[in-house]
């Protein structure tokens, strides 16, 4: 597969409103309106270690781990491989640490050595990928806790400007309201996918949102909320239930008091066109919850432990809470 496919694998996207490309099929010699469009990127051709300019299933299998791994999750892993306490891994505890990472992921979990049903595919995951980025040719060079954490923020922001590019179709350094809103409905569920997208239709039609534009840094904070889900969630559901409404001001504050994001007010105005299902001017908080925890899921796609312990209790109680039947 190509960067772009590889893409396409993890991120969720419609056409960009401002291409026009939004009927179904295509002539000869038209770009799908599928398509993702994608500005080029070096950083992602790191996972083609062999140089023929595509992605191998087994350094998709590889990205599909790293994307899974909570940054909190591989520093505990990290830490109990680091024998020496000096912060540092070889290649051979990696090794480690990756399989046990994917073993967390549902593709991962079901290629277990890169081997697809059907192909031949040579070669194990934990050979293919960044390895080699990480360890040199020669396999001795030793990875810092701090340098790989450092690389996953890289990751994610890199894939956050792709998006970004994507819907940045005119190349302006900004994106519309609508193409923001798309961005965030793409993982909805299909029974409430229909209903969202009538209101992103309506975006261009308000005079209050129709020439809004978001910028990148706006982009990125938003992604930033999303990695904080559960105590958002939290506040918003506690804050809700005490006081019924969560208007504007309340959303705000508690993305900016309970995971430290400041969210623009353009940012906060589409997001209320979107989920203020009764247009009262208060946030229907489980519909909003709902898809941000569905593009999360996209990419982590977690498996259950066979063998649930004292964790999957926790989870299973907080499953069955209020809170907890929107996240879980």
């Amino acid at each position: 597969m190509t960067a772009e496919d590889l893409m396409r694998a993890v991120v969720p996207v419609f056409p960009p409103s401002e291409s026009h490309l939004v009927r179904d099929g295509y002539l000869k010699g038209e770009r799908n309106p599928g398509e993702l469009r994608c500005t080029s990127s070096d950083f992602f051709m790191l996972f083609d270690m062999n140089n023929d300019g595509l992605i191998s299933f087994k350094e998709y299998i590889f990205f599909a781990t790293l994307l899974s791994i909570p940054e909190s999750s591989f520093s505990v892993a990290f830490r109990m491989f680091d024998v020496n306490n000096n912060g540092e891994i070889d290649k051979a505890e990696f090794k480690k640490v990756m399989a046990l990472m994917r073993a967390q992921n549902r593709q991962g979990t079901v290629h277990r050595d890169g081997f697809r049903p059907g192909l031949k595919v040579h070669g194990s995951v934990e050979n293919g990928g960044l390895v080699e980025h990480f360890f040199g040719k020669d396999g001795k060079a030793r990875l810092q806790h701090d340098k790989f954490i450092q690389f996953m923020k890289d990751l994610n922001d890199e894939i956050l400007r792709l998006e970004f590019a994507h819907y940045d179709y005119k190349l302006r350094g900004t994106i519309s309201a609508k193409d923001f809103a798309l961005s965030m409905v793409a993982s909805a569920d299909m029974s409430h996918l229909g209903k969202l997208l009538d209101r992103v239709d309506e975006i261009n039609d308000q005079s209050n949102l129709g020439g809004l534009r978001i910028t990148l840094e706006e982009f990125k904070s938003f992604a930033e909320l999303r990695k904080m889900l559960l105590p958002f969630s939290l506040a918003l559901f506690s804050y809700g239930k005490v006081n019924g409404l969560l208007m504007r001001e309340d959303f705000k504050r508690a993305a900016s008091h309970v995971c430290g994001v400041s969210l623009s007010d353009n940012v906060v105005e589409i997001i209320f066109h979107l989920f203020d299902s009764n247009r009262d001017g208060s946030l229907s908080a489980d519909e909003f919850v709902r898809v941000l925890h569905n593009r999360e899921r996209d990419i982590a796609q977690p498996v259950q432990s066979e063998h649930p312990g004292f964790l999957s209790c926790c989870f299973n109680r907080a499953a069955n809470s209020p809170i907890g039947r929107f996240i879980f």
